[in-house]
């Protein structure tokens, strides 16, 4: 008999993002081969608290939301220097379990930035999706779009602008030099929180008090007229893409609710209806994209096609949704790969960074 592979996923967390994150877990507990692994769920409240066992089979169900309404031996804390089993049960002082790989599905700051993937690499636990450098770098708009420019890949005019300088933001310049209308976002976050389509200075100002809420950074970026793409990345030293899907949201663009909460709010139209040569183009993009953030594991390209042919890139997610109806999932379903074999494959790619991670020298004789 196959002994079956330890596998923690890793869900909630304390950003805006969380209740995504719970759907993601759920629809990745369904359908993983459970021949193949032993599935233990590895939940983070709104508050930061780290949970186990019965809490945090609550928080999947969303019964609960804070460590005061779970079982308080269920509280786990994190132990480096334990490799495989670094996650220790609070209430009785042993170990959890021995994890073979994590599979974080944490979405925004504190579990899709580096800081989560830093902790499991400290564990030396191999885990889903990119690394440290990957992973905050992927997060950060402005840091992201800095390296695609380095990398000679095509984006959009934008503007950073910061919280202690709020008083000195100037609506004017920023519009005249990026036009309207324009988009304005929080630096380190995604599903569309905090994003605002702006037109005009009442709206400028009311777009930056609230993404202010969610982060000290924004990243205010022009409006590009056209079509809204999106490829699939998977693998670690020779990435593939998959085929590409459309977006047609009904809203002015796909927000928060056009993605989760409107039935209705968005179409997604996979492959999406392109030339071949257009869709080649943006394939390659995609690649050199998830390159250049340094990535591995997996990512989402996000791209816009203008009205006069032109490809932009406009972000990677490193840890993008695997809701029933995120992109990424069903990118690869179109592109032969079903569900489960998708998580099977990216686990594979967790555990094979992780041997080849290992196979290095950390000291000097």
């Amino acid at each position: 008999m196959i002994k079956k592979l330890k596998v923690g996923i890793l869900f909630g967390g304390k950003s805006a993002e969380h209740e995504i994150s719970i759907r993601s877990a759920k629809n990745i507990i369904e359908s993983i081969d459970k021949d193949k692994y032993e599935v233990l769920l590895l939940g983070i409240d709104k508050k930061g608290k780290w949970l186990a066992g019965q809490s945090a089979e609550n928080l999947l169900l969303k019964n609960i939301s804070s460590v005061e309404e779970s079982q308080k031996g269920d509280l786990l804390a994190f132990a480096p220097g334990k490799a495989g089993n670094a996650l220790v049960d609070l209430n009785n002082s042993g170990n959890v379990s021995e994890l073979d790989v994590v599979f974080p599905v944490l979405h925004g700051p504190m579990g899709e930035d580096g800081t989560v993937q830093g902790m499991l690499k400290l564990a030396d636990i191999p885990f889903v999706g990119s690394g440290v450098l990957g992973s905050a770098a992927g997060m950060d708009k402005d840091v992201m779009k800095r390296l695609f420019r380095e990398s000679d890949i095509p984006v959009g005019g934008f503007e950073v602008v910061y919280s202690h300088e709020f008083e000195r933001i100037n609506y004017e310049e920023i519009a005249d030099n990026l036009g309207l209308p324009l988009f304005i976002k929080p630096a380190n976050l995604g599903s569309s929180v905090g994003i605002h389509r702006v037109c005009t200075r009442e709206e400028f100002d009311s777009a930056l008090e609230n993404a202010f809420l969610f982060d000290n950074k924004l990243i205010i970026e022009e409006y590009i007229e056209g079509r809204e793409i999106e490829c699939a990345v998977l693998g670690n030293d020779f990435p593939a893409a998959s085929v590409l899907g459309e977006i047609i949201t009904q809203h002015d663009f796909y927000s928060y609710k056009a993605k989760y909460l409107d039935e209705r709010g968005a179409e997604l139209k996979i492959p999406a209806d392109l030339p071949e040569d257009t869709t080649e183009k943006i394939r390659n993009l995609s690649i050199r994209s998830f390159q250049a953030v340094c990535c591995s594991g997996m990512a989402r390209v996000d791209c816009f096609l203008s009205d006069e042919g032109k490809i932009y890139i406009n972000e990677v997610n490193t840890i993008p949704g695997f809701t029933s109806i995120s992109m990424y999932p069903m990118l690869w379903e179109a592109s032969g790969i079903p569900y489960s074999e998708l998580i099977d494959r990216l686990i594979q790619l967790a555990i094979e960074r992780h041997e080849k991670e290992n196979r290095l020298k950390s000291d000097y004789q």
